[in-house]
């Protein structure tokens, strides 16, 4: 039997090595070039019938990170996330409208800016009803908000507001 030498060890070590790192980049390749399906944020979200959705009614989207509304006889999906730092805005029932909980900023049911430091109204995902009969929102598009002094409806307060006390 012979013994191994150290250079042919450190020959095969060397090469074991870089079969490993090979192997790594290809998995991580793989993975990367493998198609997923869409379940979270990126993608078109099914969410519910356009039944559910009327012109009294807020719903959250936990999955597409929106909030459906009926404007106009058309339905939105807004973000929910405030256009000035990113806070999660909530939709308060007292008031009927949409408060920004870290810098108070406000906006209607159709997203509107009504007050508040927010460069502009919230920003919204293009919706679909798709041949099953339900909403599709497309979280991998966003369209910016309207700017300020923008009003799509007219709709006053209806109380309230939750997360300041007056606006």
């Amino acid at each position: 039997m012979s013994i191994m030498k150290r250079r042919e060890f450190l020959s095969s070590l060397w090469f074991i090595g870089l079969g490993l790192v090979a192997a790594a980049g290809a998995w991580t390749s793989w993975d990367l070039l493998r198609p997923g399906e869409a379940k979270g944020f990126g993608g078109k979200i099914r969410s519910l019938s356009p039944e559910a959705v009327n012109d009294t009614t807020v719903i959250e989207v936990p999955a597409a990170r929106s909030y459906l509304t009926d404007v106009l006889d058309e339905t939105r999906a807004l973000s929910w996330k405030c256009p000035h730092l990113g806070c999660k805005v909530s939709f308060c029932d007292s008031s009927g409208e949409f408060e920004c909980p870290c810098h108070g900023s406000v906006f209607n049911r159709a997203g509107d800016l009504l007050s508040g430091p927010s460069p502009r109204g919230l920003d919204e995902h293009p919706t679909e009803v798709a041949a099953d009969g339900l909403i599709y929102i497309d979280t991998g598009v966003v369209v910016d908000g309207p700017p300020p002094g923008t009003e799509t409806i007219d709709e006053p307060s209806k109380g309230p507001g939750c997360a300041t006390e007056s606006h």
